[in-house]
């Protein structure tokens, strides 16, 4: 029962955090492969699946609100499009403890760039 209640939690906490537009998905990789014991590779493939109806509820409020930049939406779709299939190409050729430390790495500039930034 209590693992059904945290991660009803987790996925609680990274939804909020995905409405904000802040990358929920990327939490709720920490939480499955650090605390739920799930390989980094379905931990991948969850979080793809997680993020697509979290983004498409957030998504009219970001519309509504003006929060989106309509003349930067096709360049962006078309190059994340390209570069995710890429990518997700090479990520199932990577040894798992690759991915894992890349992604750690990864959290890591991310949250020193954060934790140092002004203004």
């Amino acid at each position: 029962m209590m693992g059904w209640l945290i991660a009803a939690l987790a996925g609680a906490a990274t939804g909020v955090l995905s409405g904000f537009g802040v990358g929920g998905g990327s939490l709720l990789l920490i939480y499955m492969t650090s605390f739920a014991g799930v390989p980094q590779a379905l931990a991948q493939g969850i979080n793809l699946l997680y993020f697509l109806p979290t983004a498409a509820t957030a998504l009219p409020a970001h519309f509504k609100n003006g929060y989106v930049e309509k003349r930067a939406l096709l360049p962006a779709i078309g190059l994340g499009l390209v570069c995710s299939a890429l990518t997700a190409w090479a990520a199932t050729a990577l040894d798992v403890e690759v991915l894992r430390k890349c992604f750690g790495a990864f959290l890591i500039v991310i949250g020193l760039r954060e934790l140092f930034k002004k203004g």
